[in-house]
C-alpha cells in the first residue's frame, strides 16, 4: 500500500469537496479515489469519511488525521523541493493560481511563453476567483488582486488592475454618450451577476460615489458574456481593461466616463519565502516581473536561484 498516495487522495478528497471532483484534479477514476480511501481506512482500522447518498463528510477521526496529512505531505514536498534546489536547470511541476479573468487574458499566454523557454518545466495553471491556500492546496504561487493580508508571503506588486466602462458605437448614436456616473440611469447597463449581491466597484463623480445600476438589461455570471452583449450594440458594460483592450484599440467599443472610473486595484505576484530558491519559480517570477512588474517591491524581493 502507497500511504503516501492514500494521504494525497485523501487530502484531495477534503479539499475538492467530493470523490468526484477529487478524481477530476487528480486525474483517476471516482472508483479508484474510493479504493485509495478504502486502503487508508483498512489500514488504520478507523472510518474517515461519514458517506451519505448526497456528501461525504469528515469523521472525528478523519478530521484530525486530515490536518497530520497536510503537514505530512508538506514536509514531502519540502524534501523534494530542497533536491530540486541543488539543480541549476528549472525543472518539475510548478503550480500556479491566478483570478479567472486576469489569468486567461493574461498570465496564460506569459506562462504559455515561459514554458516554451524552459522544456523541463511542467505548469498547472488554476484559474479561479477563489483565494488558494499556497502551502495547504500545494500552490508555488499566486497572483491576486487587492490587498495582501498574508505578511507572510513575499509580494512582487504588478500592473494594477483597471476597469473600463464602454459601449459599441452604434449604442452611442442610438442613446447618447453618458458623462456622469448619474447618466446611467438613462442607459441600458450590463451588469456581472456578482455586483448584484453589492460585492463590486465603486464610481466616482466629484465627491459622490455610486454603484453600478443594480436592475440591468442584462446580467451575466462572465464578464466575456456581457462583453459579446456590448459588442452588438445592447448596452453600456464595465469590466477590466484587460479583458475589453482589443476592443477598444480597434474601435469596436469606445470608452466613456472616464473621469468616473473605479480607483484601479493593487495586483501582486505571491509565493512563500522558503520557496524562492527553487529555480522553476525564481524563473517564473522574473518572467513575470519583467514583463507586469512595476517600481517600489515593498514586500519582497525576487527569488533567488
Amino acid at each position: 500500500m502507497d500511504k503516501l498516495r492514500n494521504m494525497e487522495v485523501m487530502a484531495a478528497v477534503v479539499e475538492a469537496g467530493s470523490f468526484a471532483a477529487a478524481a477530476r484534479q487528480l486525474g483517476i477514476s471516482a472508483v479508484m479515489v474510493g479504493k485509495h480511501i478504502q486502503q487508508l481506512e483498512g489500514h488504520l482500522g478507523a472510518r474517515l469519511f461519514q458517506r451519505s447518498t448526497r456528501q461525504n463528510s469528515l469523521t472525528e477521526v478523519g478530521a484530525a488525521f486530515y490536518e497530520d496529512s497536510k503537514r505530512v505531505l508538506e514536509q514531502v514536498r519540502w524534501a523534494e523541493s530542497a533536491v530540486e534546489r541543488s539543480r541549476a536547470v528549472p525543472q518539475g511541476l510548478l503550480r500556479v493560481s491566478a483570478p479567472f479573468t486576469l489569468g486567461n487574458h493574461v498570465i496564460a499566454p506569459l506562462v504559455a511563453d515561459f514554458l516554451q523557454r524552459h522544456e523541463q518545466v511542467r505548469v498547472d495553471l488554476q484559474l479561479t476567483d477563489s483565494v488558494v491556500d499556497l502551502a495547504g492546496e500545494g500552490f508555488d504561487v499566486a497572483v491576486r488582486i487587492g490587498k495582501v493580508s498574508d505578511e507572510g508571503l513575499v509580494a512582487r506588486p504588478l500592473r494594477p488592475y483597471r476597469m473600463v466602462i464602454a459601449a459599441a458605437p452604434a449604442y452611442l448614436r442610438r442613446h447618447g454618450t453618458p458623462e456622469r456616473a448619474a447618466d446611467l440611469a438613462r442607459h441600458q447597463c450590463l451588469s456581472h451577476s456578482v455586483w448584484q449581491r453589492r460585492v463590486e466597484w465603486t464610481l466616482r463623480d466629484g465627491n459622490e460615489e455610486f454603484f453600478w445600476p443594480e436592475h440591468a438589461r442584462l446580467t451575466c455570471n462572465q464578464g466575456d458574456g456581457l462583453r459579446q452583449a456590448a459588442l452588438r450594440g445592447l448596452g453600456l458594460i464595465m469590466q477590466p481593461e484587460v479583458l475589453l483592450a482589443d476592443d477598444l484599440a480597434s474601435g469596436a467599443l469606445v470608452p466613456v466616463m472616464q473621469p468616473c472610473l473605479p480607483v484601479a486595484r493593487a495586483v501582486h505576484l505571491v509565493y512563500a519565502p522558503d520557496r524562492r530558491q527553487l529555480p522553476k519559480l525564481a524563473r517564473f517570477v522574473e518572467h513575470v516581473v519583467g514583463v507586469l512588474g512595476i517600481a517600489g517591491d515593498a514586500k519582497g524581493a525576487a527569488p533567488q536561484a
